[in-house]
C-alpha cells in the first residue's frame, strides 16, 4: 500500500463575476453571477515511503489545491485520497499528527512569541512526550542553525531565518510525511542551499516522504528524482526528472572560448547544430547528440580553429520546463 494514494481527484470552486466599473459593482450587488473553476480534474498519483516528489506547474495549475487536500485543509469534490491509510478530511486530528506542512507564504509560528516559545506551544498542541520533544528540538536547532535566533520574536527574523524555523516547527512531532509548498520562495542563495541540504538529508537518512511544490526549478533539480507536472488541473507527466529532460529537450549546449573574437562558424556538414549566442570570445552552440555526437562536433571545431576552452552543458531546467509547458499548453489561461 503506498504511503500517499490519490485517485481521480476533483475539486471545483465557484468564484463571483462582475462587470468592470462602479455600475458593474452595483449590478453585482443586485444580481450576483458566478463562474465555476475546475481546479483539479481527475488527478491521480501515488508515493511510496521515503520518496521525494517534485510537484510542479504554472500558477493556477492546481498544486496548492492538491497540497491542501492532502493535508486535510480542503475537502475534495470527488476521487479518493489516503495518506498513511487515513482519509485527510475525514480524520483530521489523527492525520495532522502524522504530517508536517510548510507553506512558504504563511507561518505556523506566533508572530509575537519567540521561536523557542512557539516550539513549546506546538509541543503542547501535538502532545509530544517532553523528553522526545527536547531531543528532537535540540537536534533540529543544531541542524538548521537556529541557536542564535531561538529567543528572538518571529517578527524580528529575516525571511531565511523564519523559513528555517518554520521547517523545524513542522518536524517537532517527527512526522513521516512532509508537504513543502514553495519553501524557498524569496530566500537568498545561502538560505536556499541550507534548506535544500536539510530536506535532502531528512529524506535520505530518515526516509521521510516529501512532496515539494516550487517554482524554483533548481530546487527540483537538486532534490527530486521523480517529477509530476500538472497543468489546468490535470497530470501532464509523471516520470523521473532526467527522463523528462531527455523527452522534452534532447539538445545539449556546447560553449567554446576562442583566442580572440569568436569566429563565424561554417556549419555546413554539421547537421542539427545551431548558434545560440556569440559574446566576445565565447560561442554557444546547440546540438542534438543523437544526430551529431559531442566528441565529433568538438573535433571538427578544434580542427578548424584555435580553442582556449570548451565544455558541454545540458539545457537549463527552466528552459526544459518552459518548453514542456509550450508543448502541452500548460501555461496560465
Amino acid at each position: 500500500m503506498p504511503q500517499i494514494l490519490v485517485q481521480d481527484l476533483v475539486k471545483t470552486y465557484r468564484v463571483p463575476e462582475r462587470d468592470p466599473g462602479v455600475l458593474g459593482a452595483l449590478r453585482g450587488i443586485v444580481r450576483q453571477r458566478w463562474r465555476t473553476v475546475q481546479a483539479l480534474s481527475g488527478v491521480s498519483f501515488s508515493l511510496e515511503r521515503g520518496e521525494l516528489l517534485g510537484f510542479i506547474g504554472p500558477n493556477g495549475a492546481g498544486k496548492s489545491t492538491t497540497i491542501k487536500i492532502l493535508s486535510g485543509i480542503l475537502r475534495p469534490d470527488g476521487g479518493r485520497v489516503e495518506v498513511g491509510g487515513l482519509i485527510p478530511h475525514e480524520d483530521r486530528v489523527r492525520h495532522v499528527g502524522r504530517i508536517g506542512v510548510v507553506f512558504g507564504q504563511r507561518t505556523q509560528l506566533w508572530w509575537d512569541l519567540s521561536v523557542g516559545d512557539g516550539f513549546d506551544l506546538l509541543r503542547d498542541i501535538y502532545r509530544v512526550d517532553p523528553a522526545r520533544y527536547r531531543t528532537t528540538r535540540d537536534e533540529l536547532v543544531a541542524l538548521l542553525r537556529l541557536e542564535r535566533i531561538i529567543d528572538q520574536p518571529v517578527r524580528q527574523l529575516s525571511l531565511g531565518q523564519r523559513m528555517r524555523a518554520e521547517i523545524a516547527a513542522a518536524l517537532l512531532h517527527q512526522p513521516q510525511v512532509l508537504f513543502l509548498d514553495e519553501p524557498t520562495i524569496g530566500l537568498d542563495a545561502p538560505s536556499k542551499l541550507a534548506v535544500r541540504d536539510f530536506v535532502r538529508r531528512l529524506n535520505r537518512e530518515r526516509e521521510v516522504t516529501v512532496l515539494l511544490t516550487t517554482h524554483d526549478m533548481h530546487d527540483i533539480e537538486a532534490l527530486a528524482e521523480r517529477v509530476i507536472v500538472i497543468g489546468h488541473g490535470r497530470v501532464l507527466a509523471d516520470r523521473p526528472f532526467e527522463a523528462l529532460r531527455t523527452d522534452v529537450l534532447r539538445e545539449r549546449r556546447l560553449f567554446v572560448d576562442f583566442f580572440g573574437e569568436a569566429p563565424t562558424l561554417d556549419l555546413t556538414g554539421l547537421p542539427g547544430v545551431s548558434v545560440r549566442a556569440r559574446i566576445g570570445p565565447t560561442l554557444e552552440l546547440a546540438f542534438d547528440p543523437a544526430v551529431l555526437a559531442a566528441p565529433a562536433l568538438i573535433a571538427l571545431i578544434t580542427a578548424r580553429h584555435a580553442v582556449e576552452d570548451i565544455h558541454v552543458e545540458q539545457p537549463a531546467i527552466e528552459e526544459v520546463i518552459a518548453r514542456f509547458y509550450d508543448l502541452h499548453g500548460a501555461g496560465e489561461a
